[in-house]
């Protein structure tokens, strides 16, 4: 979620490859921004959270794209998380439905990480930590079927790379403490995953010539994703 104007962020991502186009939409809290015309990334759903778009490239076939941004701990406790986690699901399979196919992908700050009960029970997200798993496409709980996401950030915590440990750092003098979470997420159908590599995820930490960490190493909680090449700096959240 961006206090920035659309034209503002469009200025500053295009300021040094212009590149860039604005997918415009409905809900006022999630803009979209592609390296194709927006007119190829179409609305389906929006509310205020939640932006899934219809991705209709030439010769390809069509992708459902799907932004969101939870609500915060701050303010939502986890069993409303969880809840919420229910409901986006649901939302998700309808709109599957419609399209025809389950080729998505969700991007976005789920305000979880990827261990909680929200992400992985099967009412939920249902977001699986390896492809062996999630390639088997759904399982079933009590005579129903729940689909799989594949969630490649569990790879992402820690030492496992030299990038940071994680998108959020926060420190507080409680007995059970994370230092490193990982809340900015990417999920993916088993259907997409062979589209996926893994070598080309990773956790930016800098934008430009903007470092997104201290110089101890903890982060400021506005880490970004990217597949493929780092991206020019991108407006504060």
């Amino acid at each position: 979620m961006c206090n920035r104007s659309q034209g503002s962020s469009l200025k500053v991502l295009n300021r040094h490859d212009p590149a860039f186009h604005f997918a415009p939409g409905q809900n006022r809290g999630i803009s979209m921004f592609t390296r194709f015309p927006g007119r190829y990334l179409a609305p389906s759903y929006e509310s205020d959270r939640v932006s899934i778009r219809r991705l209709t490239l030439p010769a390809i076939d069509e992708l459902l794209m799907v932004a969101v941004h939870l609500p915060s701990k701050l303010f939502w406790s986890d069993e409303s998380q969880m809840f919420e986690c229910a409901n986006l699901a649901n939302t998700i399979i309808e709109e599957e439905r419609k399209a025809g196919h389950s080729r998505t992908i969700l991007v976005g700050d789920l305000n979880m990480n990827p261990f909680e009960k929200g992400v992985v029970a099967a009412a939920g997200l249902h977001a699986v930590s390896t492809r062996r798993v999630a390639q088997r496409s759904e399982r079933t709980v009590q005579g129903r079927s729940y689909p799989f996401f594949y969630n490649p950030m569990w790879g992402h915590f820690g030492d496992a790379s030299e990038r940071p440990a994680g998108t959020y750092y926060y420190e507080r003098a409680e007995h059970v403490n994370y230092f490193w979470n990982n809340f900015d997420q990417i999920l993916i159908r088993p259907q997409m995953m062979d589209h996926f590599r893994s070598d080309q995820l990773r956790i930016l930490d800098y934008a430009g010539e903007m470092s997104l960490s201290r110089s101890d190493g903890s982060g400021r909680g506005d880490y970004a994703l990217t597949i493929g090449e780092p991206i020019p700096p991108r407006p504060a959240y």
